[in-house]
């Protein structure tokens, strides 16, 4: 008998942007004329940098020479890149992360999802709330959680309100955890992180043998340079802390596939006798048992994105996509809508109106503008109330949104 997975059955629905896509999908055949506008799901939609198209051509064209011939690319990314991205990313921070310290995979979604599998089952997890769902999703399937309540809080993982009074960036608990996922730029909130607020972090991680999670999927969106773009960037922080990066937002891979991961070799759990062991040896073992790499064309692609022109042309891009967010976002405050983020990141966070919850706003905005967001409450309880739109579309699809939001809710 192939017994199932029972942990799956805990998951309280299906995951938030399949439910939203078949709102969508219904109300579409059912209104086949409205000219729906998508601000929901983060995907981009600018075309890829010629500065990347270029670099992958010169790829496959060396792919289709015997001599240019690559196959299974190595464990860890091919040297070209791994020193692009020290080069790109950390060292102009005054940030030190070896080239092996550095894992390139084909998302930092797998990654964030995949990475509990090197932590123990009995672990207790820390979330902001509200939160990617795939930190607690993922959890959920591992067993390291006990049913969800009525509140759409699951047992057994610490949920840290992210809310307007702490500008949802929530303080290190006082209770225990021993894994916490932290994000920021902040997905769904738009929230971004101080040196002191992240110093604090690493400061609670390391007294309490704790592992910080740093997802700085968005990082290319902080526009104030005294902001931290790395965690790295505080002291301590190679003793607690795995970072993970996309190529997804930042250059509008999210069809093309390139992340990576950075497991310093600092950085150690316990086993359950008490021995002391490297994380990094263990997502090393993970990695290469359920992972073939990032193709050479793609990795080819992620390398030119460092380059200076690929650095120019990909900066023009998210300063397009940050134009977007600043038009949502004062467009939104004009019409009367209390609003937050869209300053160091693409989402606006928006509070619904008075007596509406968050799906219900999401339908109502369907059907009287035929324009999509995110509802609040699929990111969990604390973001019930709230609705997030993103900034990746045309600039006449935000322009064009927002004048049917102002006409369609009278502001």
């Amino acid at each position: 008998m192939a017994r199932i997975n029972e942990h799956y059955r805990k998951l309280a629905a299906g995951y938030l942007f399949p439910e939203i896509g078949r709102r969508v999908t219904a109300f579409a055949q059912a209104h086949p004329d409205a000219g729906i506008i998508r601000l929901g799901i983060g995907d981009v939609t600018e075309p890829l940098v010629p500065a990347v198209v270029e670099a992958m051509r010169r790829a496959v064209d060396e792919m289709g020479t015997r001599e240019g011939f690559r196959g299974y690319a190595p464990d860890q990314g091919y040297d070209f890149l791994l020193d692009a991205i020290i080069a790109g990313d950390y060292a102009p921070r005054g940030v030190q992360v070896a080239p092996g310290e550095i894992f390139v995979s084909d998302g930092s979604k797998q990654d964030s999802g995949n990475v509990q599998e090197i932590f123990g089952a009995d672990c207790r997890v820390a979330v902001a709330d509200p939160v990617y769902p795939v930190y607690v999703d993922t959890n959920v399937m591992a067993g390291r959680t006990g049913a969800v309540d009525e509140r759409g809080y699951y047992g057994g993982i610490l949920y840290l309100p992210a809310t307007e009074a702490n500008g949802f960036v929530p303080d290190p608990p006082a209770e225990r955890a021993d894994v916490a996922y932290l994000c920021f730029p902040n997905n769904p909130t738009g929230a971004v992180a101080t040196h002191d607020q992240l110093a604090r972090w690493v400061a609670w991680a390391r007294a309490h043998d704790a592992v910080l999670i740093f997802d700085a999927a968005y990082d290319a969106y902080v526009q104030d340079p005294s902001l931290p773009r790395s965690i790295y960037e505080v002291e301590g922080a190679r003793q607690c802390a795995i970072e993970m990066r996309s190529y997804s937002k930042r250059a509008g891979f999210t069809g093309v596939r390139c992340a990576y991961t950075v497991v310093p070799k600092d950085v150690t759990g316990v086993t359950a006798a008490g021995e002391r062991v490297a994380l990094h040896a263990l997502w090393a073992r993970r990695m290469s048992t359920k992972f073939n790499g990032v193709p050479y064309v793609i990795q080819r692609a992620a390398e030119a994105v460092h380059s200076p022109e690929g650095r120019k042309q990909t900066g023009e891009q998210v300063a397009f996509y940050m134009e977007n967010a600043r038009l949502l976002r004062e467009g939104l405050g004009a019409a009367g809508f209390r609003v937050f983020g869209g300053v160091h990141a693409p989402y606006i966070w928006i509070r619904v109106p008075e007596g509406a919850t968050s799906w219900g706003f999401f339908d109502d905005l369907l059907a009287k503008a035929h324009v999509v967001g995110t509802p609040g409450a699929g990111f969990g309880p604390a973001g019930e109330g709230f609705l997030r739109l993103s900034a990746f579309n045309s600039r006449a699809n935000v322009e064009e949104a927002l004048a049917r939001i102002r006409r369609a809710f009278g502001r």
